[in-house]
């Protein structure tokens, strides 16, 4: 369990080492006049604290932290930043608790209808348990590679590319976009949890289909716009058409009976979804030459 520790100032430590140190530089210059023994002593003893001192010196950046350790026991973190001293005897072993980027490569998967597809991401992390970092796992930056891109795939295989093949899902990869987002997030905090570490942000990066579907795909999606847009053409025909014959007969402009009114449908209908336009034709008759 992380333990946070806030250690001695080390501005007075330093203050207090350099105060022995002229000390025992003072004790030695001392000797060859007095030929005192104990101003031997005395200086060792100055010298070795002022050493042992600066060995417990510790210059801490902004966002970085400080895993103490004695003798292979875990003593706790600092993570206050500035200049402090700490047990001489201590290990201190540095960690950074910056947010960092990792951008996860283009993986190859099968999504959840089977087809193969591209998809990559960008994950923002930061650790936030420097003891679970340091000491549940061997390798922290490592771990939250290889979760990361675990994370992916199972995201990847967990939905459809897009409403072609599932027409009845309700997220997808290709549309999901904020919610499938969202849940790469949940799931990354989820297997990362164990090292300590927390996911701040994940995003997409790259979808496409592979590139061995990718033009039957692309040709299916065009089919499939065609076939929509023409469904919308021809609503919209059948509408103009029954709003004619019904002014027509309101306004009772010319009475049609039942072969004229289907001549007239199928002409405008042929008018009105062609993809070119028609050329007219005047008729000198009446309409029933």
């Amino acid at each position: 369990m992380e333990k946070i520790i806030k250690p001695t100032n080390g501005y007075a430590a330093l203050a207090l080492s350099v105060i022995l140190f002229l000390a025992g530089v003072g004790c030695l210059i001392l000797i060859g006049t007095t030929a005192n023994p104990l101003l031997g002593i005395v200086s060792a003893i100055c010298i070795i604290s002022c050493l042992m001192i600066w060995k417990g010196l510790l210059i801490i950046q902004p966002n970085q932290a400080r895993i103490l350790n004695l003798f292979g026991k875990y003593a706790g973190t600092v993570v206050d930043n500035g200049l402090f001293f700490v047990n001489p005897f201590y290990t201190a072993n540095k960690l950074s608790q910056r947010a960092q980027n990792l951008a996860i490569p283009t993986l190859k998967v099968n999504d959840k209808m089977g087809n193969p597809i591209e998809i990559a991401a960008v994950v923002v992390w930061q650790v936030t348990d420097t003891y679970k970092a340091s000491y549940e796992i061997a390798d922290y930056v490592l771990y939250v590679k290889n979760q990361s891109e675990a994370a992916l795939r199972n995201l990847a295989t967990s939905f459809a590319y897009d409403n072609i093949e599932d027409e009845k899902a309700d997220i997808t990869l290709r549309e999901g976009g904020t919610r499938v987002n969202e849940l790469l997030e949940q799931e990354l905090n989820e297997r990362l949890m164990k090292a300590g570490i927390t996911a701040l942000e994940s995003r997409i990066s790259h979808l496409a289909y592979a590139p061995e579907i990718a033009g039957a795909m692309l040709q299916r999606q065009q089919a499939t716009a065609i076939v929509s847009a023409r469904f919308k053409i021809v609503e919209g025909a059948v509408g103009m058409v029954e709003m004619a014959l019904e002014l027509l007969s309101k306004k009772q402009i010319v009475e049609l009976d039942e072969d004229k009114k289907a001549s007239m449908v199928s002409n405008l209908m042929v008018v009105l979804c062609g993809e070119k336009a028609a050329q007219p034709i005047v008729n000198t008759g009446t309409i029933y030459n």
